[in-house]
């Protein structure tokens, strides 16, 4: 099964994945692609951190998602990637963006054959204003894209808005 979890900034769309990633009945990999950029997003790892259980295993993998989840994904494992939309940031800016389209292939043309659960995260960020900047501007659209093709993949599609989870696709939570 492979989920995808989106939501507005503190919408709740993590705390609905590891509940489901907790109900799998599996053992847990999280997935975490933040980097400690400053003191905010320092405080968010850690209370992201302190809300997990301790009994599930931890991989911090900022730019190679396709590589660690081929790695990782097994029967019996779920997967917890949180979030995209920080992959996406950190590929984009990845020397200058040289390996950004082969990141992006390499996810979606593993994604549909990986064995196991997988549940991602990921910001909705096309619901507001088109933004100012021309990088701010190609972030929303190639998270909109990545977004886009992932759902197609996935059996599940969830928009989280204020705590409450909406099916867009698949089994309703």
């Amino acid at each position: 099964m492979k989920q995808l979890i989106l939501g507005g900034a503190r919408s709740g769309k993590s705390a609905i994945a590891e509940r489901l990633a907790d109900e799998s009945g599996c053992e847990v990999l999280y997935i975490a692609t933040a980097t400690v950029g400053d003191g905010e997003m320092e405080e968010r790892i850690r209370l992201h951190r302190e809300r997990r259980p301790d009994h599930w295993l931890l991989a911090e993998e900022p730019l190679q998602l396709a590589a660690i989840l081929t790695e990782q994904a097994a029967e019996g494992r779920c997967i917890l990637v949180d979030c995209l939309t920080l992959w996406l940031t950190n590929i984009m800016f990845m020397d200058d963006g040289a390996h950004f389209q082969s990141e992006m292939d390499k996810l979606l043309e593993i994604l549909p054959d990986l064995p196991g659960e997988i549940i991602m995260v990921g910001n909705e960020v096309g619901m507001g204003i088109v933004p100012m900047g021309e990088m701010s501007r190609r972030f929303q659209d190639e998270s909109g894209r990545l977004h886009q093709n992932i759902a197609a993949i996935c059996d599940r599609v969830v928009l989280t808005v204020a705590g409450l989870p909406h099916t867009l696709k698949g089994e309703a939570l």
